[in-house]
């Protein structure tokens, strides 16, 4: 890659990282998006999927391919000593939320931009689509509780292609090395809450005239979180955990109203659905015993995402030449959850760890206050994006 190009990589990123914002809520990422795109004479449409970025190079007659990054940003506080570290924050109600892009979503889109200025001026026989994806992290406000790449998926943006990649910084890898899994990779996840509605009374004189949703709330913690353990074969991995618990009104009072929220992941899709069917069974088991109101509720609901074999073997040889062989290292399945699910249940598709690893002593994960990414993976996932996507045309 060219120095000035790669100074302006740079300087993209740090704009985009001084400057996060939330998911459904990128328009000033969109908009300098849209600026470079113009830079480079690639033609692109606007407000995908609510305020997503689609460009598109076509060159001849010939397949096409989505290459796909996430712009959306984290309401984190950054705790870091960068020059360029954000101090932006956005409202919600009466409250100031910092954010922070502590998921590296600013260097995707850095990286996706790089790939399409290596591939403007490149011959081949196809269409290469770019995919600005917004909204990764979460719902947000979408009233359908679907995310970025779930919208994208079904306004289309798939449906004339053959395959999709797409890369994420990993802060615990060095640069220069790329990680995957294939198969199942990463997980299906949700997010779930659970309305429990009683009856209040006085928790001495009359507690018998009240339904105690504190009570009923433990008996369904208890067994819900048994599910895993004792319902679920011990080698699919699964995980429920009980995150947030709001109710009660006076030590004197039997609640009547208590909240509680959470998340489930699972690597297997049939797996994960077991699960959440299992807890509708509990729910609705609990209410007929204590003739309570249970309501349960999604706020959105990942499949896991598959990595394909053969897409994986026709970018081996861009693989191999930008990082070289010892440094392409398999991995086993995390539970994280990415909503690049969605693509790659659409068409073929791999997702891979791109090293990028700061250089201090002590290093961060993802979604930390304190990570840090090294720039100098940039023109390696630049790099990747683009031979990959020549490779998959050919």
């Amino acid at each position: 890659m060219q120095q000035e190009v790669l100074d302006n990589l740079i300087s993209i990123r740090r704009k985009l990282h001084a400057n996060p914002e939330l998911g459904y809520q990128e328009y000033e990422t969109a908009d300098l998006i849209c600026r470079e795109l113009d830079k480079l004479g690639i033609p692109y449409r606007k407000n995908i999927a609510k305020t997503g970025v689609v460009a598109t190079l076509s060159k001849g007659e010939g397949p096409g391919v989505v290459l796909r990054a996430d712009m959306d940003a984290l309401p984190i506080r950054e705790n870091t000593e960068l020059a360029f570290k954000s101090t932006k924050q956005t409202k919600a109600g009466n409250h100031d939320i910092p954010l922070m892009h502590a998921c590296g979503h600013d260097v995707h889109v850095t990286m996706l931009l790089g790939a399409a200025a290596l591939l403007k001026d490149t011959d081949y026989k196809g269409t290469i689509k770019f995919i600005f994806q917004p909204s990764e992290e979460g719902t947000y406000d979408d009233p359908e509780k679907k995310s970025g790449g779930q919208r994208m998926v079904e306004a289309g943006e798939l449906d004339d292609v053959k395959a999709a990649l797409a890369l994420h910084v990993h802060p615990l890898l060095p640069v220069g090395k790329v990680a995957y899994k294939l198969g199942q990779a990463l997980a299906c996840a949700n997010f779930f809450r659970i309305e429990i509605t009683g009856r209040m009374a006085h928790a001495a004189v009359a507690p018998h005239l009240g339904i105690d949703a504190i009570l009923i709330s433990s008996h369904i913690i208890q067994a819900v979180s048994s599910i895993a353990h004792k319902y679920i074969p011990p080698h699919e991995p699964t995980v429920i955990s009980f995150t947030k618990i709001n109710g009660g009104i006076a030590p004197n009072v039997i609640a009547d109203k208590v909240v509680l929220e959470g998340t489930v992941r699972a690597l297997d899709l049939s797996t994960f659905n077991t699960v959440l069917a299992r807890i509708e069974k509990i729910i609705q088991a609990t209410m007929l015993s204590f003739d309570a109101d249970i309501k349960i509720s999604y706020d959105l609901n990942y499949p896991s995402l598959l990595n394909d074999k053969a897409i994986h073997e026709k970018v081996s040889g861009p693989l191999e030449s930008v990082f070289g062989k010892q440094n392409i290292i398999p991995v086993d399945a995390i539970l994280g959850s990415e909503d690049f699910a969605f693509y790659s249940r659409k068409v073929p598709s791999m997702f891979y760890f791109l090293g990028a690893q700061d250089t201090a002593e002590k290093t961060y994960f993802l979604h930390d206050s304190k990570v840090v990414f090294n720039e100098s993976c940039i023109p390696y996932g630049s790099q990747l994006l683009a031979e990959g996507a020549l490779a998959l045309l050919k």
